[in-house]
């Protein structure tokens, strides 16, 4: 048998739980998993539904969307492996650990390819076997820049894009191009110490938690649904130095979790905001 999650996002009425389960009944699916929210402000509903079949189910989707109040979407993917590109820049922490997490196959991600506008990273991308694109920023105009990564990065076609610390800020014609489809991490809770040296403002500050942030990518820099995000506790011992390490680790492991979940089907994006099955 192979399995399947269905996605369901639509206007929230009495029965759906019931129509939908009976759509996969009568389909001869084996529901696995099942998770439901109604959202009471906006009156919308989720639902994701992990189910087994041994035949492709093509009539399912159609099924259920007829059942369904108009406005409503529907998306059915087959489990497995998703195709990823990574952006970064110099730091080796986040790129590191999804290298290592994807040889060991922690997650469902084939990494594709890793594109850098510093050539930094390529010895440690070439000890897994993954393509590494060295694509300079430098004496060049950003849209030019991006040109040649999205020329690059088209390629492979990939469903995603992950930004492994990649420390330049994307257009919004180049967000357009994969809108809903790339994932941040950040240093801190949103919006806190944005810029230049972020762990040495919060070691100015006195901070008591170094925190990160992973989410989705928007037009807006670092305001875009947040998916995961983890804290570490500090104390007056802590130094800018011994923060930033404190940060590296928080860092790798909420822009992992944030990636599996995505790979896994397990985020709907709703107004700002992120309903997530885990």
């Amino acid at each position: 048998m192979k399995t399947y999650v269905i996605r369901i996002d639509a206007p929230d009425k009495p029965g759906l739980v019931h129509a939908i389960t009976g759509v996969l009944f009568r389909h001869g699916a084996n529901i696995v998993s099942n998770h439901e929210f109604v959202d009471t402000d906006t009156r919308r509903f989720f639902m994701r539904t992990a189910f087994e079949c041994t035949q492709p189910p093509h009539d399912v989707v159609p099924a259920i969307q007829a059942l369904l109040p108009e406005g409503a979407s529907v998306g059915l993917a087959p489990t497995g492996k998703r195709d990823i590109v990574i952006l970064a820049t110099k730091e080796p922490h986040c790129l590191g650990d999804l290298l290592l997490r994807a040889t060991y196959e922690a997650f469902p991600a084939n990494i594709l390819a890793v594109i850098s506008n510093h050539d930094t990273l390529a010895p440690l991308v070439r000890q897994f076997n993954v393509p590494f694109h060295h694509v300079s920023h430098l004496e060049r105009d950003r849209a030019d820049h991006e040109r040649e990564i999205l020329d690059c990065v088209a390629q492979y076609q990939p469903e995603y894009l992950v930004l492994a610390k990649y420390m330049r800020v994307l257009s919004p014609g180049f967000v357009a191009r994969y809108p809903s489809r790339i994932l941040n991490i950040h240093h801190s809770f949103l919006p806190a110490f944005m810029g230049a040296q972020p762990y040495r403002q919060a070691f100015e500050r006195g901070v008591k938690l170094i925190g990160a942030t992973g989410h989705m990518v928007t037009d807006e820099l670092d305001t875009g649904p947040i998916i995961a995000q983890s804290v570490v506790p500090v104390d007056h011992t802590a130094t800018a130095i011994s923060m930033a390490q404190s940060g590296r680790d928080v860092e790798k492991v909420v822009l992992a979790k944030a990636l599996k979940l995505l790979l896994e089907e397990r985020i709907f994006l709703h107004q700002h905001r992120t309903i997530i099955f885990d």
